[in-house]
């Protein structure tokens, strides 16, 4: 039977290492993933309001096949500028895209609205680059989740967000994991209750073992914050499996159920929802048709579960605009 790995976290994939940088006057924050080498990736977007840098050079017939590391982070278009402290680090490490005698740090970026969470936004010089060159500099094998990074102002339609992750080594001897900042229109649990939607994957009472309720609430108008557009759920799924960057876009596709299990609505068009994919390709696929169709079912299946783990790990903060899971 597939187990999680030994961290539970999207870090045991050989290789990955995950920094976290948060203000919490601002109530804000950056996570960045890098690797020990540039990493093949890709992306695939499925909420309305999305907000990305260099994601165009990730398809699959585009010349750079490999980025040197994938930054989320909150501030809506603000944040953004994570990504350039990023890349401005990287840059003194000799890494990046090599250009005649000039080395380009490739670095996509993905951000979520936190911009009304209760927080002080009155910066007289955007943040996030410093927050950026924080969270690289913080980037470990292990790292914490809920109130930090990138989830640390997130929100979702009845509790506060945070950031979470899973992880899962299938049979084939892949791993597989999820690292996601869960700011979501919609909830995360069923109705006023603490069962989560993604109970029916949850492995070794990860995200508390409560199980799905006996009562459903109606369906079809669950609670949102609608009327705070504030919202975007955003995350990565890895795996140590050699993929292209075509594979890599098929397996952020596949990732999206994840949200749709775990979140109640998904992909609405106030939502940026975005799943980057990363491979570091250090196992080669034995039965290719099989290996993906499983990589694939998995990338959904871990990153319900980091999402339910995001929700449940998150902690009060002073000024917070709603109560956290574990006040239920």
């Amino acid at each position: 039977m597939p187990q999680a790995g030994p961290l539970n976290l999207i870090t045991d994939v050989a290789g990955l290492r995950v920094g976290n940088a948060s203000d919490f006057n601002i109530k804000t924050g950056c996570t960045v993933l890098v690797a020990d080498a540039p990493f093949t990736a890709g992306v695939h977007v499925m909420g309305g309001a999305p907000g990305t840098r260099e994601t165009d050079l990730l398809a699959a017939d585009k010349t750079v096949e490999q980025v040197d590391a994938l930054v989320l982070a909150g501030g809506s278009a603000f944040g953004l500028d994570a990504a350039s402290g990023v890349a401005d680090a990287l840059r003194t490490q000799g890494r990046g895209f090599a250009v005649g005698d000039q080395t380009v740090p490739i670095v996509p970026a993905a951000i979520l609205f936190d911009l009304i969470n209760g927080g002080a936004k009155d910066w007289s010089e955007n943040p996030y680059k410093r927050l950026g060159q924080e969270a690289l500099a913080n980037a470990a094998v292990s790292f914490e989740l809920g109130r930090t990074g990138a989830g640390t102002g997130a929100t979702t339609a009845t509790l506060m967000g945070g950031l979470g992750s899973a992880s899962v080594v299938l049979p084939s001897g892949h791993t597989i994991g999820a690292l996601v900042a869960v700011n979501a229109l919609g909830s995360a649990t069923v109705g006023a209750s603490k069962h989560f939607w993604a109970a029916p994957f949850e492995v070794a009472q990860e995200f508390g073992g409560h199980g799905l309720p006996t009562e459903f609430p109606e369906p079809h108008m669950p609670p949102t914050k609608l009327a705070a557009h504030a919202n975007t759920t955003i995350g990565i799924v890895a795996t140590d499996a050699t993929l292209t960057q075509a594979q890599c876009t098929r397996l952020a596709t596949a990732a999206h159920d994840g949200y749709a299990r775990a979140l109640m609505p998904s992909h609405t068009p106030m939502d940026g929802d975005l799943i980057f994919a990363a491979a570091t390709g250090a196992k080669p696929l034995k039965n290719p048709l099989a290996d993906t169709l499983y990589l694939g079912h998995a990338a959904a299946t871990v990153m319900a579960r980091a999402i339910a783990r995001a929700i449940f790990a998150a902690k009060a903060l002073e000024n917070d605009p709603l109560p956290v899971w574990q006040a239920l």
